[in-house]
Formats: C-alpha cells, sequence, structure tokens
C-alpha cells in the first residue's frame, strides 16, 4: 500500500492504517530504502482520505535499532546518498508534524536513533514494559538533527532533554513514561493502541484532525526554528574524523 519499499509495510483496517517497520532480522535497522519510505510515506497517508487513524510499530522483537551500520558507512563516504539521506530526514520530520492523522507508536522493543524519533514525533505512545528509547548519536560523533533535541524539549523539561540527548544513555519504559515521552507502559503496545485506534474512529473525525493540526502547530513551529541547522550540523558530522574513527570500531574497518 502507498507503492512502499518491502522494509514498510501498510495494511488497511477500514479506516486504520497499521505500518510496521519490517526488517525484523535486522531489528528493524534503518537502510536506505527504510528511510526514503518513511520520507514518502507521510504525505500519502495524510492523502489517503479513507485513513482516519494510524498504529505504527515494528516487526519482530524490536520498534527499530537505529541506523544500520552499512548505511551510516555509506553515508560517510557517499556524499551524493548523504544529500539524499539528509533532505529525506527532513521530509520524515516535517511529514510527521504535518500528517492529517494521528498517528499512535506502539513501542514492542528498543527505539533508538531514527526509531527514538519516529517515537517522538507520534501523537501517542505506548510502549512494552522491556522497551526503552535511546538517541545515541553523540555516542558515534553524529548530530542528531531528526532526533531528541528537535522534539524532546517539547516533551519533557530541558534539562532532561539535555541529559539524555547529549550522553545518549537509554531511558527505561517507565522512566520515559514519567519524563513525558510515552502516554502509557503496557504488556501488550500493539493491542493497547489498536484499542485506542479505534476508540479515536468513534469520535468526530474533523474534530479529531483539527484538534491534533493546533497541537502540532506548536511542535513545527519548534522544529522549524532548529532543524536546518540540525541538519547541516548532522551533514559536517558524517564527514568527521570522530564518525569515521567510531564507524571503524563499529565495523572493524579503518577510520
Amino acid at each position: 500500500m502507498y507503492d512502499m519499499p518491502a522494509e514498510i509495510q501498510v495494511k488497511a483496517e477500514g479506516a486504520l492504517r497499521i505500518i510496521t517497520l519490517n526488517r525484523p532480522d535486522q531489528l528493524n535497522a534503518v537502510n536506505d530504502d527504510l528511510h526514503h519510505g518513511l520520507a514518502t510515506l507521510w504525505p500519502r497517508l495524510s492523502a489517503d482520505r479513507e485513513a482516519r487513524v494510524a498504529v505504527l510499530t515494528g516487526a519482530g522483537r524490536a520498534f527499530s535499532a537505529g541506523g544500520d551500520f552499512t548505511y551510516l558507512e555509506e553515508l560517510r563516504t557517499d556524499a551524493d546518498l548523504r544529500a539524499k539521506s539528509i533532505a529525506d530526514g527532513r521530509d520524515i520530520v516535517l511529514g510527521m508534524a504535518r500528517c492529517r492523522i494521528p498517528v499512535i507508536a506502539a513501542v514492542n522493543g528498543p527505539a533508538v536513533g531514527l526509531g527514538c524519533s519516529l517515537v517522538a514525533l507520534s501523537d501517542l505512545v505506548y510502549m512494552a514494559e522491556t522497551a526503552h528509547l535511546a538517541d545515541p548519536h553523540v555516542q558515534v560523533g553524529l548530530v542528531a538533527a531528526d532526533g531528541g533535541p528537535l522534539t524532546w524539549p517539547l516533551h519533557t523539561s530541558l534539562l532532561l532533554a539535555k541529559e539524555y540527548a547529549i550522553t545518549g544513555a537509554r531511558i527505561p519504559a517507565a522512566r520515559a513514561r514519567e519524563m513525558g515521552l510515552a502516554n502509557h507502559v503496557v504488556a501488550d503496545p500493539v493491542a493497547e493502541a489498536l484499542v485506542c485506534a479505534h476508540r479515536i474512529l468513534e469520535l468526530p473525525q474533523q474534530a479529531v484532525e483539527a484538534t491534533k493540526r493546533i497541537l502540532n502547530l506548536q511542535l513545527e513551529r519548534a522544529v522549524l526554528a532548529t532543524l536546518d541547522f540540525a541538519l547541516t550540523a548532522e551533514d559536517l558530522t558524517f564527514q568527521s574524523q570522530d564518525f569515521a574513527t567510531s564507524m571503524a570500531k563499529l565495523t572493524g574497518g579503518k577510520g
């Protein structure tokens, strides 16, 4: 559905759309096809006039383990691919901020890097008790242009946003709920997210969508204030020696 790559499955159940990140053998780590697919997904979802609510989750044991190491190394060495990825990152962030319908994240396992960003850009978040969030860009020498620094200050205190964005430390599910980064911690996030989605389907559509838009105007304005600087900074750190050294350690290559 929506002409997505195999890495993203979209299933229609009436007015509900179930979106599944689909690289389970790689813990749904992000490659170029998945990243570009996410960039094109949100406007297509918004343009689907039959859609009224979406649930976003991951196949298998993880929501998303972050960037695939092979893809990250390609971004380090391929300027054209990096430019494409930076543009796609911008489209992912603004596409989610502007998405017409509510998006409910069902965080079934670790949500790291871009996975963490997708959770932060969702409208409601249900997390498994064993799941965690993490934005470890800084740990490998990168700026998280589409990540926690953009959105976390709207969800939690600036001090807490700084702590976890600067250190890249894991945020367990219970802590994420305490901080305001998740609505609910549950045994089965997909089941609970689907219950919530069906409750939303029973509400007046125009009122739901306009209310979401009012709230997300705050998000969009905050994102636009920092996004272009963040993307430029990320591009520069992809070319840094710190990142090259980190990738050499992760892949066994030479920095």
